[in-house]
């Protein structure tokens, strides 16, 4: 084989190797790349007990029980599907009925997604493009969500 063969079946084989770690780390990351599932994703993938997963969607209104020791039942819908969710501990200030919600946690075999930790929007402007997006594919998107202005600060004296 002549020096330029050889360099050239290096480089090819160096480039298969890159290509084969890039599809490897793609295939082991397939799941981990979503940033929360909606609740009819739950469903339609088949997500069994026990499997960590983000739950996102709307708190669903009339839904939070408050119980003892911090324990808080509520139900997180995206419209077409609702998820009876459990989480001891405090919740943020700003979670309430209506308002956006991803939830970490896994399902146990009665279907109740048990979480350990509930992350809520930020502030009145603010939905994650995934929460948005999927409202948007369900049909429950109002246009007055990215169009909320905060009302200017006020100087002080």
């Amino acid at each position: 084989m002549t020096r330029k063969q050889r360099r050239l079946a290096l480089i090819a084989t160096g480039l298969g190797v890159l290509g084969l770690a890039a599809g490897l780390i793609l295939f082991a990351l397939r799941d981990s790349i979503v940033f929360f599932n909606s609740p009819s994703d739950l469903v339609e993938k088949h997500i069994g007990p026990g499997a960590r997963v983000r739950l996102g969607g709307l708190v669903q209104p009339g839904t939070i029980v408050r119980g003892e020791n911090l324990n808080t039942r509520f139900s997180v819908t995206d419209g077409n599907r609702s998820v009876m969710v459990a989480y001891q501990g405090i919740l943020p200030d700003l979670f309430r009925e209506g308002q956006g919600v991803i939830a970490e946690g896994a399902l146990d075999g009665s279907g109740l997604f048990k979480a350990d930790t509930v992350l809520a929007k930020h502030d009145e402007r603010y939905m994650p493009k995934e929460v948005a997006e999927a409202l948007k594919k369900q049909g429950h998107w109002k246009d007055d969500y990215g169009n909320k202005t905060s009302a200017p600060m006020s100087k002080s004296p």
